[in-house]
Parts: structure tokens; C-alpha cells; sequence
């Protein structure tokens, strides 16, 4: 342990450096010059953001630490804008205006000297008497100061309150020169407008603001807050019971404030009182107007006949065989006869049973008709795979639909799609407010064909759209359960039906044309080991395959040794190590190459959950960086990194409507909670050409035999079932003052 000195006087200095920042904690290791001291000074403290050139005061005492020597042990730091020339080169140069790095740093200070802050904020017209600096670079590096400021303000306001630099950055962007006045009139809504601001950090600031634990403005917002977690886990709503105790428990007030609460909010019409299951749930009055809406609108686009002209069957059925060189199956051709006299159809089945096949079949029968259809997946990589073997181009719902920054589509009913026919794959992972958003924009006339594989885990959003639109049966649906010989040859296919069906998987490997295996691993770290090696060598040596591009490890959960966090860290220190030009933000190395996912939908760059990039380039004089996503590249803010985490390890919920050429699972009983037998056989389906479990024959039978409890509370099934289905007005009642939402 350090052994500490007695209390001496203060110190003060010129920042050097900033060896380390937690944005988080504030926690600081900073080189400091000070006066009297020939080598730099390590100070140890916290400070909510600090700026190398900025000039430090700090009381405290000096300690000796084992490994690292003499230090400054902070008890308060102050820190001020430097005042010497040295210091405002040092702190121009850190990058803390966008547009100014070290190089354009000692231009000015060279050119302006201690006046140089002076001209910024008087005279910014000057800045273009230094060499390199045009008008576009010029506003740049105005509006990056200005902005900084701007946050200094912010962050003297928050800092008190445990906010970060980020969130101070994001608090900006969101309320720009209002932060200030909008967190003081109501700190609750940082947790629903601010990423990475939950409600705990919210209910921190408005203490420190003197909010009182009891206040209705605090109880409230528990109560949304208690819904918006349910959200989650995949739920719509709670049972009232559940809402009340997981509030209470929350805010740690009496029920009887929780049961005020929630009758003000539905007063309000924030949230609506539904029953599921013979009990009462309380609703976000969002997801309760959009479930109701998917279900009128699907009921009434099932009504009338298709768009295109009454074809005769078996001629059709014999004409797309020869012109696709192949055979349908009796239940095929029946599967093709329904779709062809239906507006919407749902299709799902497990993989090898010819979803494919019928989609292509279909879609050949109706493109001869002169129907031009649209296409679409809930992700770029199922989007890529669909265009792939339909041969027709196909999009992400997203895309498809333009969502726009600030919420809304393009297309919506107003606006529908121009389009007869509408495809959607992989319907499994899209959640309540994608469905509703996507069924709005479909045209009254056209048809809708909705395919996917109801056994795999359901969307990481709220609601369970696929299933229940399934077991409603207010729509025709084809469920295909054979498997075709070709697929019976392929280990991961007939593996993935016997785990679907609760067996074990056949684990001895057949020969070199074996395409699923099982390795056997004691102890996680024997696994970690092992999937290193695979991922690292053996499988590209024998399959050809390059590990970056080809090579997905897949995991039950982040956590762990075999958990996804981990693995990250280790196979991008084996497969790309972080170079000079890698940065550290939240937690995770990020350098050229680093291949990555972004984990929220981000409108203004048209990036969403799920989707794998590849960092191309660093930007360090305008703290950012580049990402490519499918041939189209990116710029973020160093800032907003917490958005993207590496993906050479992701988990199973993540890859849902993603395929790889290889997919290695980690399978031990360190993640007993989440293996589940949906979980395994969604991991294993994402596999195209290779599956590898790594890990202990115990862990794979715990996974098998153990069906996950998928019942999510939801009100969509009942609403399908209705007839007639209410209106929402009736629904809502006279008194409610909500709106539909968009």
C-alpha cells in the first residue's frame, strides 16, 4: 500500500499530459509541471474533464506507491483555461476544438501568442491569416470552441453531480444554449431524451437539486421508468401488481405514492390499463396504440383479393419449375397455391425446408405478371443474404421505409410504399414499433408475405409479433416442417431440427466434409484457449476462411470468460492488436481495422442496431473516426464511441437475422442462466458453411432440454382475435388525454 507523507501545501502547474480519464468516474492520472519540481508530477485525482495546457491547483498529500513511485494524491483539483503562451498551445493542441491539432496549435499560438483565445472569440475572421486555414476550416474550429465552451458551462453545472464529459457533450447536442434551464426544471428527462443517462444518474442530479424522494415529479418517472426497463426484457407492459411493487422497490417510497402516480399518469394518457392473461396490465400508451394498430391494419390488409390477375395454378407451378430447374414437393406446390390467392401470408419453418425455394418460386410466378416487389429484412446482413438468393435487391426495413432523425419514416400511411408486393425475411427478430411502422406504410392494395422461423428467440424489442401473428391465425399461414434431402446432408441443418426437437446434437465428426463439431473444453479458460486457436489459425488453415470476415463467435451473454466482453478483448489482441494510432474510449481500444458493431439506431447516420462495420481511418485533430458499413463510410465522434463496441465476439441476440460462413459457440455452464434451447439453435442456424461448439457436454444437454419462458406481456394476439376490433378511442376511453403516437 502507498505510504503517505504529511499534509503539505498545495501544488499548482501547467497540465502536460492526461495519462488517463474515466468520463465516467472522473478519475484522473495527469503529468503536471510544476514549479520547483525538475521532472513532471504525477497527480492522482478526480476531475470531471480536464484539458492538457489547462492549469491546475490542487490540495492533497504525497504518497509512495510500490510501482509506480512518487505521486500526487489529489483531495480537490481546480482546474483554469491556461493563461501562458506554452499552456494554450498545449490546450489548443489537445484537440479540444475540432478542427485544431497540435500542428495548427503552435501556428497560432506562433502567430497570436497569449492573445490567441482573444482573437478566437472577437476577431475568428483572423484565423485565416495562418497558413492552411481556409473559410471551411475556419467555422470549424469556431464552432468546436464555441461548443466547448458551452459545455465548460454544462460540466461547472453537473459536475457536482457525478455526469460525465460525454453525457455533458450529448446534454448539449440535445437542449444546445436551454441545457442548463431544462435540467433544472425537470432532471427526469435526461433519462428518456439522453443516451447513457438512465434513470438512476437522473434521479442522482435531482437530488443534488433538491428534489424530494417523495416528490410526484420523482414518483412518476419511476413509474415510466419501471415500464420503459419492462421494455427490455421484451415486454409492452407489466401486470399492476408487478408495476406497483417494482416502483416502490425502485424509488424505495410507499405503494400508496406508486398508486397516485400511475393513476396520474393514465390521466395523462401516458400510460393505459389492459388485460393479458386474466390480469390487469398497465401499458406504455405507445406500445398499447401501436400493438392495436398492427392488428387493424393487418385485418384489413388480409381483406379482397390480390393485386394481380387470377392465375391458374398448376400451369403457373410448371412453367416456374422449368424456368428454376426444379421439383416442388406436394406440400410446396400447396404452400405456392395458398400465396397465390392470398393478400398477406405468413411463412415460417426452420432452415431446410424450402422457405427459399418457395419465396423464389413466387416471386417468379408474380415478376412474369408484371408485380415489381419490394423486399426487406430488420438487418443489413439479412438484407444482403435475401438479395443474394432471391436475385431481386432487398433493404432493411429501415432503409426501406427512411426513418428520419427525430423519429418517423418517409414512408408512412400518408406516404405509402409504391409497391404491390411487400417481402419481409427474418419477421422473428422485428419487434412492436418496426412492425407498426412498416405495416403503415404498405398501400391498401398490395400484398404482404411475411417469412420467418417462429422457433428462434424473439426480437430484442418489446412484443412478440411473429408468434402471435401466428398462433392468432387471422391470416393464412404455411408452417413447412419437411426437410429436403439436399439439406439432410448438412450436419448443421439436421443438428439444428434435433435441437429444436430437444436432442442432444450427433457430435462424433464423420470426415473432412463435416460441417458441425463440438470440442470439448473443461474450464472456461481452456474454452477462451481453444476458441482463440480456432478462431486465429485452424480454421482458416483448414477452411479457407479469412477470421475477421468470415469467423463470428457467437455467445449465450456479455459476461464472463467465455462471455462476449472478454472474448472481444482477447481475440482483438490476437487478430488486430491496438497500434499508436488506436484511442481508448469507454472501456475498449478502437484502431484501423478494428471490426465493430453498433449497438442503437442512429438515424442522422442511418446506422442501426446490430450492423457490422470496419474502422477505416483515425481523425485525431478532429476527435473522430471512420467506419465502414457495407461499402459506405462513417464518421463519429469520439465522443459517441459508447454507441459501437468491437464484434469479433458478439452475443446470439445481437446476430439475430445475421449469417456467417463460420460460427463458433462458446457453450459452458458458466452461462447456465441464459442457455436456453431457442438461444442454441438461433446460434447454430446463423451458421452457413461451419459450426463449432466449444465447451462441456453438460452445458450443451443443460441448453437442449431447457425451454426458454418466452411469454411476453403483450396485448397484440387478443387485439388479432377481436371481432370486431374496437376502435382506439373506445379502447383509450373519454377521459384519456392521449394521442396517437407516431
Amino acid at each position: 500500500m502507498p505510504t503517505a507523507s504529511a499534509t503539505p501545501a498545495p501544488i499548482s502547474g501547467l497540465v502536460e499530459r492526461v495519462t488517463f480519464h474515466q468520463p465516467d468516474t472522473g478519475f484522473s492520472v495527469l503529468q503536471v509541471k510544476v514549479s520547483g519540481h525538475r521532472e513532471l508530477v504525477t497527480v492522482i485525482g478526480n476531475a470531471s474533464s480536464v484539458t492538457p495546457g489547462e492549469y491546475l491547483t490542487s490540495t492533497g498529500q504525497w504518497v509512495i506507491d510500490p510501482q509506480y513511485g512518487r505521486q500526487w494524491r489529489a483531495t480537490t483539483l481546480t482546474l483554469a483555461p491556461p493563461h501562458t503562451a506554452e499552456g494554450m498551445e498545449k490546450y489548443l493542441g489537445s484537440g479540444v476544438a475540432k478542427g485544431i491539432g497540435p500542428v495548427y496549435a503552435h501556428r497560432l499560438v506562433e502567430a497570436f501568442g497569449t492573445e490567441v483565445f482573444t482573437v478566437i472569440d472577437t476577431t475568428p475572421e483572423r484565423l485565416q491569416e495562418i497558413s492552411g486555414i481556409g473559410p471551411q476550416r475556419a467555422r470549424k474550429i469556431l464552432q468546436g470552441w464555441h461548443d466547448q465552451q458551452a459545455i465548460r458551462e454544462i460540466m461547472v453545472f453537473l459536475q457536482g453531480h457525478g455526469v460525465s464529459t460525454t453525457q455533458a457533450v450529448r446534454i448539449y447536442k440535445t437542449y444546445g444554449q436551454d441545457a442548463i434551464a431544462t435540467v433544472q426544471a425537470n432532471p427526469y428527462r435526461l433519462a428518456k431524451d439522453i443516451r447513457g443517462i438512465g434513470f438512476k444518474s437522473a434521479d442522482q442530479i435531482a437530488a443534488h437539486l433538491g428534489i424530494e424522494p417523495t416528490a410526484p415529479m420523482r414518483v412518476q418517472a419511476g413509474v415510466s421508468y419501471a415500464l420503459l426497463e419492462a421494455t427490455n426484457a421484451g415486454h409492452c407492459g407489466l401486470p399492476a401488481t408487478t408495476l406497483t411493487q417494482q416502483a416502490a422497490t425502485l424509488l424505495d417510497v410507499p405503494s400508496t405514492l406508486v398508486h397516485e402516480a400511475i393513476t396520474h399518469e393514465a390521466q395523462e394518457g401516458t400510460i393505459l390499463a389492459l388485460p393479458v392473461r386474466d390480469q390487469s396490465c398497465w401499458f406504455l400508451s405507445r406500445l398499447a396504440y401501436q400493438e392495436h394498430a398492427i392488428a387493424g391494419r393487418l385485418r384489413a390488409l388480409a381483406q379482397g383479393t390480390p393485386p394481380w390477375p387470377s392465375i391458374e395454378t398448376d400451369p403457373a407451378l410448371h412453367w416456374a419449375e422449368t424456368q428454376r430447374q426444379i421439383t416442388l414437393s406436394p406440400s410446396q406446390r400447396e404452400a405456392i397455391r395458398q400465396a397465390l390467392v392470398s393478400k398477406v401470408l405468413v411463412l415460417t419453418g426452420g432452415p431446410g425446408v424450402g422457405k427459399t425455394t418457395l419465396v423464389n418460386t413466387l416471386l417468379t410466378i408474380l415478376t412474369a405478371k408484371g408485380i415489381a416487389p419490394l423486399l426487406c429484412a430488420p438487418t443489413g446482413r439479412a438484407a444482403k443474404r435475401l438479395t443474394e438468393t432471391t436475385g431481386h435487391p432487398a433493404q432493411t426495413i429501415h432503409r426501406l421505409l427512411q426513418f428520419r432523425p427525430g423519429g418517423g419514416c418517409l414512408y408512412n400511411a400518408d406516404h405509402p410504399l409504391d409497391s404491390h408486393l411487400i417481402v419481409v425475411d427474418e419477421c422473428s427478430m422485428v419487434d412492436t414499433s418496426l412492425m407498426y411502422h412498416l405495416l403503415q406504410a404498405i398501400p391498401p392494395q398490395a400484398a404482404l408475405v411475411l417469412v420467418g422461423d417462429v422457433d428462434q428467440i424473439p426480437s430484442v424489442g418489446p412484443g412478440q409479433v411473429f408468434r402471435e401473428i401466428l398462433e392468432a391465425q387471422t391470416v393464412p399461414v404455411v408452417r413447412l416442417t419437411e426437410i429436403f434431402r439436399q439439406a439432410q446432408d448438412s450436419g448443421i441443418i439436421t443438428n439444428a431440427h434435433r435441437i429444436n426437437q430437444g436432442h442432444l446434437p450427433v457430435l462424433d465428426t464423420p470426415g473432412p466434409t463435416c460441417d458441425f463439431y463440438f470440442v470439448s473444453a473443461e474450464t472456461p479458460e481452456e474454452a477462451v484457449n481453444k476458441i482463440t486457436r480456432l478462431v486465429a489459425e485452424r480454421i482458416p488453415h483448414q477452411f479457407q476462411l479469412n477470421p475477421l470476415r468470415d469467423i463470428q463467435v457467437l455467445c449465450p451473454m456479455n459476461r464472463g470468460d467465455t462471455g462476449a466482453r472478454h472474448l472481444n478483448q482477447v481475440l482483438q489482441q490476437t487478430l488486430n492488436p491496438p497500434g499508436a494510432d488506436a484511442i481508448e474510449r469507454f472501456g475498449w481500444h478502437f484502431g484501423p481495422g478494428d471490426k465493430v458493431m453498433q449497438l442503437v439506431n442512429d438515424y442522422d447516420k442511418e446506422v442501426f442496431n446490430g450492423d457490422i462495420g470496419w474502422i477505416t481511418s483515425i481523425q485525431p485533430d478532429d476527435h473522430t473516426l471512420t467506419i465502414t458499413f457495407e461499402d459506405r463510410a462513417v464518421e463519429y465522434d469520439w465522443a459517441d464511441l459508447d454507441a459501437v463496441v468491437p464484434a469479433y465476439a458478439t452475443t446470439i441476440h445481437k446476430a439475430q437475422g445475421s449469417e456467417y460462413p463460420a460460427v463458433v459457440i462458446p457453450v459452458t455452464t458458466q452461462h447456465f442462466m441464459m442457455l436456453k434451447r431457442n438461444l442454441l439453435y438461433t446460434g447454430v442456424t446463423r451458421g452457413q458453411r461451419l459450426v463449432i461448439l466449444v465447451g462441456q457436454v453438460k452445458a450443451l444437454a443443460m441448453a437442449v432440454r431447457t425451454q426458454a419462458s418466452d411469454q411476453r406481456w403483450s396485448h397484440l394476439g387478443p387485439w388479432l382475435q377481436t371481432d370486431p376490433l374496437p376502435a382506439w378511442s373506445t379502447v383509450i376511453g373519454p377521459t384519456a388525454k392521449v394521442k396517437s403516437p407516431p
